[in-house]
């Protein structure tokens, strides 16, 4: 199957597909005797399966590292799944950050909300961040 085939088939561009095979995601496909590259069937999976990888929030390197195993002929399901908890504790150590940045913004516009602008002077740079209360 040649890349216009493939990319449209699979909703993708030809520079994405390029992209992924320069990137290691994708083998080199052969050639046609005319030099076009000759995508096998199974290429179609392989790109269904980055797409998804990448949904889930995989990084190319880790997309990589999972392919290679596959590749390679070992099943990678232990590797996934160490991945899959790593980024789940990253997520959640990002939602702690997130509830705590909310917090800290519904107080500061509650400040902002009671504001005076006429009583800020020269030697505040925002009193509704950098005042007395802030923190």
């Amino acid at each position: 199957m040649r890349i216009g085939e493939l990319a449209a088939v699979n909703g993708l561009t030809p520079k994405t597909i390029r992209f992924y095979e320069q990137a290691g995601l994708l083998p080199a496909p052969p050639r046609t005797p005319g030099g076009y590259r000759d995508y096998p069937p199974q290429t179609g999976s392989r790109l269904a399966f980055v797409r998804d990888a990448q949904s889930a929030g995989l990084t190319l390197a880790e997309i990589r590292s999972i392919l290679a195993l596959r590749d390679s002929g070992e099943a990678p399901c232990a590797h996934v799944t160490g991945l899959i908890e790593q980024h789940l504790m990253d997520i959640e150590r990002r939602m702690a950050e997130l509830r705590k940045t909310r917090t800290a913004l519904r107080g500061l516009a509650e400040r902002a909300a009671t504001t005076d602008p006429s009583a800020c002077t020269d030697a505040d740079i925002c009193s509704i961040i950098g005042g007395p209360a802030a923190s």
